[in-house]
């Protein structure tokens, strides 16, 4: 940790290092947590800035390295996750770019689950092929394909779970137990869970990645990533990598991620709550052809969902008989819920996964993926359900 940030170690309960987790105040005594707004910091001496740059003085140096701030952000989400080490980052992809590329080189190999969200589909499929690396699909859900394609040896395997949209769960202490015997690393995606529903590190992962953007953020206001593991990965390979490709957290956004924190648990509870009650009033229409949701018995990983996951998750996905036409025209009916690709957001938001998300997939993936034009995915807000059911309603009748 760079400068004079303290890490805590306070036997806290989650709720307690949501709020005071990572307080670093300044001489002015703040109650609220300082904004650092600087790219730069100075020192009193020549010998003191040659001293920082070799390694001997543990201070902040440049904005791309470290920023207090951001530590702040990065301290809090740490102590929620139980992780040696947490790093910020500009985006959630940057995140699971990063993540990736510090742990890889030309002749390494790659299993990922196939039902993935459409940036994370394109960094597995394309770009990490470019450099040498080999990437192999599997069925998320179907252990064997792990196995076969693991094989002996695996540098890295990735996966979601819930997975984006069909909301497929899949059971993470196992394919951990799979990749550790090739040699492996997992990295998990828990940004659709969040940090409060479902804990990747505590069923075996090695790495787990945020983009911060949902519901850590939760308003709408900014972008951010976070990725936590042990020191090893994320200190000795990751750091390095973060310095000098600059995939960098700004101060200002990690602010607003900090006091996003503060009420993260209460806000995931009620998107839950709200989801779950829309998701059974879903699953009673007769207009709408299949309701995925984690929480519902009909899921079929529902008892693996209720092993790893405090509850069913802020997301509902469901299909539309009518395909795109119908989907469409229920979107554009809707007056509560927002159209939108985004998703762990105050406000309910909801979007047509095969025209927006995963509109980069061929066809034919997105039916083996389960993503039919008459699929939609919407992300349960903090509205009164009441409120969003007779908004489905209308939608649906219009």
């Amino acid at each position: 940790m760079d400068g004079s940030f303290e890490t805590f170690t306070q036997d806290w309960q989650p709720q307690t290092s949501l709020v005071r987790g990572g307080l670093h105040r300044s001489s002015h005594q703040e109650t609220s947590e300082a904004l650092f707004l600087t790219s730069g910091f100075v020192y009193d001496t020549a010998e003191e800035a040659e001293a920082a740059f070799k390694g001997d003085h543990k201070r902040y140096i440049y904005g791309r390295y470290g920023n207090p701030t951001v530590a702040a952000f990065e301290e809090r989400l740490r102590l929620l996750e139980g992780a040696e080490v947490c790093k910020g980052t500009a985006s959630g992809m940057a995140a699971v770019h990063a993540a990736l590329i510090c742990q890889l080189q030309a002749g390494d190999k790659v299993v990922a689950s196939r039902a993935l969200f459409g940036s994370c589909h394109y960094i597995i499929s394309e770009l990490l092929p470019r450099f040498g690396v080999e990437t192999h699909f599997v069925d998320g859900a179907d252990y064997n394909q792990w196995e076969q394609a693991i094989g002996d040896k695996v540098t890295v395997t990735f996966l979601e779970s819930p997975s984006n949209p069909t909301l497929e769960i899949i059971d993470i202490g196992r394919v951990a137990e799979l990749t550790h015997a090739a040699g492996g690393k997992l990295v998990v995606d828990n940004a659709l869970a969040s940090p409060v529903v479902q804990k990747p590190l505590q069923l075996g992962a090695d790495v787990v990645i945020y983009s911060a953007t949902k519901h850590i953020d939760g308003q709408g206001r900014s972008l951010g990533g976070a990725i936590l593991g042990p020191h090893e990965i994320v200190e000795e390979k990751l750091s390095n990598i973060m310095r000098h490709t600059g995939p960098t957290l700004s101060p200002f956004n990690a602010w607003l991620l900090v006091k996003g924190l503060e009420t993260l648990d209460l806000r995931v509870e009620r998107h839950s709550r709200n989801a779950h009650q829309i998701a059974a009033f879903l699953a009673n229409d007769p207009q709408i052809a299949n309701v995925f949701y984690p929480g519902l018995a009909t899921h079929p990983q529902h008892k693996l969902a209720k092993k790893q996951m405090r509850d069913g998750g802020t997301v509902v996905t469901f299909e539309l008989d009518g395909g795109k036409e119908r989907a469409f025209r229920f979107l554009n009916a809707l007056e509560v819920a927002d159209i939108s690709n985004n998703l762990g957001d105050a406000k309910t938001l909801i979007t047509h996964p095969a025209t927006t998300t995963h509109q980069r997939l061929e066809e034919e993936e997105r039916a083996r993926l389960g993503i039919s034009d008459g699929m939609v995915r919407l992300s349960v807000g903090l509205e009164d359900p009441i409120d969003l059911i007779g908004d489905i309603e209308r939608a649906l009748s219009a």
